[in-house]
């Protein structure tokens, strides 16, 4: 019956996703023939993106170091491992000074030199235009000296390396009239055009500081439609397409020119559930939800093996991921715990308490396209037990999670939580209650604490005890129900050589990538 359940849904997003094909697909097929139109010597790339970007501001945007326009201070290498980038080196003073030395010779695109007072801007023009980063940051105050720059923080905070690794604390020049359209940065490649939430055209910056780019031009388009991202291709209209659906893949992997790149994430599918809504600030609700996730059937059903069942927020790979099983699936022990939180039936067969009906609205999004059928699945599960849920698909999540925090209860959400291979990031965004991604209000005073003990630890074990200790917290707290650590996705063209996708999602476009 559930195989049964499961083939309906993915038929019926494929017929859906198929109605619209030949126009979408064509609408692709026109807006990337100039970029493919070039001199026959030209070597270019095109990229299909899920998310598409309202502006392309360095300290806005994560696209800006994806799409190789600017870079940051330090970097993290395909082991999570903290590497030189603009800076080639860094001392920490004491506890809250910071001093990293710049690279020698790296100009922006407009031909300026790259120096600490031009790294001073940048950092003054993200804390003012980015409280998320600010925030993360904590930088009390700075001070350039040539191709020095110098960083106090606020307070004792050793993980401030890892967090100059966030894209948005990329350095930008900041004297320009259209930063989000036309930033100038340091990367190997410089913007030629813009539309927003439409495409990006590239081209190489010939005085890049590691080597001009073996490309001549990339074009990177958005497109929120996982099967016509697929189409295009198979069809040869893109070389590159991100978050491919896993159903849409058999016709990818059977032709000669094509691969698939499915490579274990850094993040972790879950349920967010609003901590404002009475309902679900009963734990034995939340339990008895948790309890209504096949983590198998999700991982093998719908993802087609192409994830791992995730026990808490981080890859089990990770030292301070939890030991746990995952939670099993159990309809019969959540029926009991819905039962013990004071739900009965009614003769219409729905669960009520106090005269109301158990009703939930459930948010989700086609950007990740996996996650409306793991929707569709939970809203069945809980039917079957007598709980109405009402799906709402949204273009942008998070704008509907913040901006509408009244009107859903549930959402099927998805973020990175350890990018640079510390789960300090996460705490920090995800619990605190000011923090950037925790539009479900979650507030855990031990959450908190712990929280702010890891802030100010320094000592590797040490971190590692606290997150421990943080994760088991949550997991008995249970403000998300955690579903899967899914892969990274990628359709590739065979042309495309020395490039593969990294588990930490930040560098798209290099220097390095080439075609034949």
């Amino acid at each position: 019956m559930l195989n049964k359940f499961l083939v309906f849904i993915i038929a019926c997003i494929l017929v859906s996703g198929c109605s619209n094909q030949q126009q979408s697909s064509s609408s692709v097929k026109e807006d990337v023939s100039t970029a493919k139109s070039t001199e026959a010597e030209d070597k270019s790339v095109t990229l299909l993106f899920s998310f598409a970007s309202k502006t392309i501001d360095p300290h806005q945007d994560w696209m800006g170091v994806r799409a190789g326009i600017a870079e940051t201070l330090v970097k993290i290498d395909e082991n999570l491992t903290i590497k030189p980038w603009l800076a080639e080196s860094w001392e920490q003073k004491d506890e809250r000074t910071w001093t990293f030395t710049l690279r020698e010779g790296i100009t922006f695109h407009d031909g300026t030199p790259v120096n600490g007072e031009a790294v001073k801007a940048s950092f003054e023009r993200v804390l003012s235009v980015n409280d998320v980063i600010s925030s993360s940051l904590k930088i009390e105050s700075m001070e350039a000296n040539g191709q020095e720059i110098t960083f106090v923080t606020k307070e004792v905070y050793p993980a401030f390396i890892s967090e100059l690794v966030h894209t948005n604390a990329s350095i930008t020049k900041v004297d320009v009239e259209n930063i989000s359209e036309q930033p100038i940065g340091t990367g190997p490649f410089k913007v030629v055009d813009f539309i927003s939430e439409s495409e990006i055209k590239l081209e190489k910056y010939a005085d890049y500081w590691d080597g001009a780019a073996k490309l001549d031009r990339v074009t990177i388009k958005f497109n929120s439609d996982g099967n016509v991202r697929a189409l295009a291709l198979q069809s040869g209209e893109a070389d590159l397409a991100y978050h491919l659906p896993p159903e849409a893949l058999d016709p990818i992997e059977s032709k000669d020119n094509l691969r698939v790149e499915s490579v274990s994430s850094l993040r972790v599918h879950f349920i967010l559930y609003n901590s404002a809504k009475p309902a679900l600030q009963n734990l034995k609700v939340r339990k008895a939800l948790d309890l209504l996730v096949n983590r198998p059937v999700m991982v093998n059903e719908i993802m087609n093996g192409h994830a791992t069942a995730a026990s808490g927020p981080f890859n089990p790979s990770f030292p301070f991921a939890s030991e746990l099983e995952p939670a099993s699936y159990d309809p019969a022990q959540a029926e009991v715990l819905l039962k013990e939180a004071g739900y009965e039936k009614n003769e219409a067969g729905k669960l009520e308490k106090d005269g109301k009906v158990l009703q939930l609205t459930l948010a989700t999004y086609q950007g990740r396209p996996e996650l409306p059928l793991m929707a569709q699945y939970i809203q069945a599960e809980a039917a079957g037990l007598g709980i109405d849920i009402n799906i709402v698909t949204v273009e942008n999540i998070d704008s509907y999670l913040w901006e509408q925090q009244d009107e859903w209860d549930l959402a099927t959400y998805s973020n990175l939580t350890a990018p640079r291979g510390d789960g300090g990031y996460f705490f920090n965004v995800a619990y605190l209650p000011e923090g950037s991604l925790n539009p479900g209000q979650i507030n855990i005073p031990e959450v908190n604490e712990l929280t702010k003990q890891l802030n100010a630890t320094a000592d590797l074990q040490e971190r590692i005890a606290l997150q421990k200790k943080t994760v088991a917290i949550i997991q008995e707290q249970l403000p998300q129900s955690f579903i899967l650590h899914p892969h990274i996705i990628v359709g590739v063209n065979e042309r495309v050589k020395n490039w593969s996708p990294g588990s930490e999602e930040y560098y798209l476009i290099t220097n390095s990538m080439d075609v034949e």
